[in-house]
């Protein structure tokens, strides 16, 4: 029972000394943000950032389906379909996680089951 199930050479005091500073950068790091937020609160350049960077990322999202999607199943076609879907829906209804949900539906069937 000396070794635990370990390999040789490998002891607890070793695992510890591993495991604990992973431990405390993984409690800082998650911490980090709320303290941060207590800095940042009232920073007029944060307030913009938070209502453009959605917009940005799902642009950016959009552009790198279409241009990796040209030797995929379906090709750019299913892509273009299925975010014309996505936009249509979310101008009806007005929902972030119903079109995402839906446009990815809508792309999984024009791939798996159309083309």
């Amino acid at each position: 029972m000396s070794n635990y199930g370990l390999p040789p050479g490998v002891g607890l005091i070793d695992i510890a000394a591993v495991l604990i500073p992973i431990a405390v950068i993984t409690v800082l790091l998650r911490l980090f943000p709320f303290v941060a937020m207590r800095k940042i609160k009232n920073n007029q350049l944060m307030a913009v950032l938070g209502n453009t960077m959605p917009v940005g990322v799902m642009l950016v999202l959009v552009i790198y389906t279409l241009f990796s999607q040209s030797s995929a199943p379906g090709g750019i076609f299913a892509s273009l379909v299925a975010i014309a879907f996505t936009a249509l829906l979310h101008w009806w209804r007005g929902s972030a996680g119903l079109s995402i949900v839906s446009g990815t539906v809508a792309y999984m069937f024009l791939v798996n089951v159309v083309f």
